[in-house]
């Protein structure tokens, strides 16, 4: 169904233009070009519709090596760019740092991981790039207010919380 969308969405860019794609996609909250093996996120789609395409590749490649060390020279050689001038060609077409928009992309990694997984926050904040819970948890209390172990009790699915039942028929039962 996802590679349906994909080619509607490619077939709209193709006919219509980046803009027209981008709005079709913001509807549907869907990425222009989904990176590999990623699922939707709204960041990547602002970035993406916020730059008009000019670092739409990039943000992809962001979101495909989140949990590396993604600094300044990297990016900028994968935009393939100086230093200098990759840090003011971004901020002009973005309106953010690249730091603010890598920050913002791992939150967003980091929610979804907590809603629908039973990882650890120790694995999810190495698989996301903050490499450890304390740092995460800063960065959730800063940008939403509230830690990642209070997100995931408020937002993931009773079932997938530790303590719940995982059979059908007590499912909705709390077991202490």
């Amino acid at each position: 169904m996802t590679s349906g969308i994909d080619l509607a969405l490619a077939l709209i860019e193709d006919d219509l233009g980046s803009e027209a794609a981008l709005k079709t996609a913001r509807v549907m909250v869907m990425f222009v070009k989904r990176p590999g093996g990623q699922s939707q996120f709204s960041v990547p789609l602002a970035a993406q519709a916020s730059d008009r395409g000019s670092f739409a590749d990039l943000h992809a490649w962001m979101w495909e090596h989140l949990a590396e060390d993604l600094r300044i020279e990297q990016l900028a050689e994968q935009a393939g760019m100086s230093r200098r001038t990759f840090m003011r060609s971004y901020a002009a077409a973005t309106g953010r740092t690249p730091g603010k928009t890598i920050e913002a992309m791992r939150l967003d990694a980091a929610r979804v991981e907590l809603e629908g997984t039973k990882k650890t926050l120790k694995q999810i904040a190495r698989e996301t790039g903050f490499g450890d819970e304390d740092r995460m948890r800063r960065v959730f209390q800063r940008q939403l207010g509230v830690s990642p172990a209070d997100y995931r009790a408020r937002f993931a699915p009773r079932a997938q919380l530790p303590g719940w039942a995982e059979d059908a028929e007590s499912a909705d039962l709390y077991v202490n």
